[in-house]
């Protein structure tokens, strides 16, 4: 038996998240380690899904909504070595390096602040993320006036000069 599903991630609009595999029970406490050291004041939850053992749905973070958020979004995903982590007062681009170099984490599938769906593949056995689909598609190439707005949005929020 093969079951494929797409599962919707609902998440407040401005919160953003980080979705990825590890291997190890290990990688629950890394990432909260690695995202306390990283960002000053972030505000997170993360969850992350043990395939072994007792097969439990590990959950940390230091933001009480967004540890829920977390708990619920990875039961419901269900595959096996996967981790969701939903972040406030930051971005992605200020923890995705870190988190890649810890050591058991081994893919990112997105980090984003879009809309995301994710397509699992379940069998008798458990569940494996195939892939996500993260935001819309494209409405065209940019213009004159969308480059400006984008040179604009990048300043306004801190990272360009």
């Amino acid at each position: 038996m093969l079951e494929l599903k797409l599962i919707e991630v609902n998440k407040p609009a401005e919160v953003n998240l980080i979705l990825g595999q590890s291997h190890f029970i290990k990688t629950v406490e890394d990432l909260y380690e690695t995202l306390m050291n990283n960002v000053p004041g972030i505000k997170f939850g993360l969850a992350f899904v043990e395939s072994s053992g007792a097969c439990k749905v590990r959950v940390e973070g230091n933001d009480a909504e967004l540890r829920s958020l977390s708990a619920s979004t990875s039961l419901e995903i269900g595959a096996g070595h996967s981790f969701i982590i939903f972040i406030r007062n930051a971005f992605p681009i200020n923890v995705l390096n870190a988190i890649k170099n810890i050591p058991e984490v081994c893919n990112i599938y997105c980090a984003t602040a879009n809309p995301v769906k994710v397509i699992v593949a379940r069998t008798e056995e458990g569940a494996g993320i195939l892939g996500v689909i993260d935001g819309v598609s494209p409405k065209g190439i940019e213009n004159e006036s969308d480059i400006a707005w984008r040179k604009d949005f990048l300043r306004k929020i801190g990272y360009k000069l």
